[in-house]
This record gives C-alpha cells, sequence and structure tokens, in this order.
C-alpha cells in the first residue's frame, strides 16, 4: 500500500492578507505566484528569484494552484477588478495622475 506524503507549505491565517492562501510563513500569497507566471511569463526559478523564496517553495505554491486552478482564477479576476474599479475612482485627480505617471 502507498503512503502518501504532503508538503505542507501552503497555508491560510485571518491575520494575513485576509485569509487568503499564501506560501507558508510569507505574506506571499498563491495567487500572487500564479499571476506572476501567468502574465510575466516567469519560469518557477525567475518567481523564487522575484520573491526571494526558494524554489521548492513557488513549485508548492503553483502545483496548489493547478490543482484549485478555477478557484484562484476567479480570485485573479476579483483582484483584477477591484484594481480597475480603484484605478477607476482616481481619474480626474492630477495627484494620482501624477502618482500613475511616475510608475
Amino acid at each position: 500500500m502507498a503512503t502518501i506524503h504532503s508538503i505542507n507549505l501552503i497555508a491560510s491565517d485571518p491575520d494575513v492578507r485576509g485569509g487568503r492562501l499564501c506560501i507558508a510563513g510569507t505574506g506571499v500569497r498563491v495567487s500572487d505566484v500564479a499571476m506572476v507566471m501567468l502574465f510575466h511569463t516567469d519560469s518557477p526559478g525567475e518567481i523564487a528569484a522575484w520573491f526571494g523564496l526558494p524554489l521548492a517553495q513557488i513549485r508548492a505554491a503553483l502545483a496548489y494552484y493547478y490543482e484549485h486552478k478555477a478557484e484562484i482564477d476567479a480570485d485573479i479576476r476579483e483582484q483584477i477588478t477591484k484594481a480597475e474599479e480603484y484605478k477607476e475612482k482616481r481619474v480626474g485627480s492630477q495627484s494620482a495622475a501624477f502618482a500613475l505617471d511616475a510608475l
């Protein structure tokens, strides 16, 4: 009989990032890792360097993402929608326009 071993590298804590799934011991959300991979097309090694984390943690986050893709993709869509709403609210503000130009 096979023994299944789990890797406990993904956690949720209501006091960290609103309880969203993160790499254990960090504030890096699984969705953050997935977004870097999807939108920047970075390799797992590049993502690990980007966040300053071990490759094993990034691979665990990506494995979790693929195992729960529909749920995390919905979370990513929600984050993008909220970001667009915040951006729209700042339209017309000179200070906001200046801040965006500085990026």
